[in-house]
């Protein structure tokens, strides 16, 4: 990780935070106390920010200098909120297209997908703040620059952003490979946005039970699964090829 990844100490995370920086997450000493360090939990309660008590010896694989206790890692792109993408994107008079990441650890993985969202006219991809991949230097590359161009929506959890994506309109479609409907046989015309699941446990029972569709890719071998990026982009040319067949704008 570079240097330009994280900043250290109490007082400095308090002002990044205050002045609007995108922070991935905060590591906090497990013991940790004294008012900064009150006014540092509070602060980033009242922000949302991420925050993790850690043993002494993570924050020392970050820095040896005096980080006091404190290390915030930076996200290397500006987050989105669904609450705002949303409006806009019905206002541009555009169909949305929006996958929804529910789990999703593996920077390569996002990377990867992030890549093919870009390329398939994706307009933006949800992650959770807790449970999922951080938006670091690392996911940029990764997605060969693909996230500097899509919007990155972090909302509180998974749950409630597919709740507020039914609300406004929106076929929320679980990718899932114990479901029966084969994924060429939805209709994806419509606004639209893909669930995928993280590769160990797939998409979270009650997220499941908010999906609208649940569709999966055939399969034909002994492993009985794609990796979740290959999955991803299989699903997301589908919705590209039926919107090109029917003259649907995809951006």
């Amino acid at each position: 990780m570079e240097k330009s990844d994280y900043i250290f100490g109490l007082r400095p995370v308090i002002e990044a935070i205050e002045a609007g920086r995108d922070i991935d997450k905060i590591y906090i000493k497990k013991d940790l106390q004294g008012e900064l360090a009150t006014e540092l939990i509070e602060t980033a309660r009242r922000y949302h920010v991420v925050m993790q008590r850690v043993p002494m010896e993570k924050l020392n694989r970050f820095t040896r200098k005096n980080h006091q206790g404190v290390v915030a890692l930076l996200s290397a792109v500006t987050y989105h909120r669904l609450e705002h993408v949303v409006p806009e994107l019905y206002e541009g008079g555009i169909v949305p297209f929006v996958v929804v990441l529910d789990g999703i650890t593996d920077v390569r993985n996002f990377g990867a997908i992030a890549r093919t969202c870009e390329c398939a006219g994706v307009n933006a991809i949800v992650i959770p703040e807790h449970g999922s991949v951080g938006v670091g230097g690392d996911a940029v590359k990764t997605s060969a620059g693909a996230l500097n161009y899509i919007p990155v929506c972090r909302e509180r959890n998974t749950l409630s952003a597919v709740r507020f994506l039914k609300d406004n309109g929106y076929k929320v479609v679980a990718v899932s490979e114990k479901a029966d409907i084969n994924y060429t046989c939805a209709d994806y015309s419509v606004p639209v946005a893909l669930v995928m699941g993280a590769e160990d446990v797939g998409i979270s029972p009650e997220v499941l039970r908010e999906c609208d569709l649940f569709v999966s890719i055939p399969m034909f071998g002994n492993i009985g699964s794609l990796n979740v990026s290959v999955a991803a982009g299989v699903l997301m040319y589908e919705v590209v090829r039926q919107r090109l067949a029917s003259n649907e704008e995809i951006i």
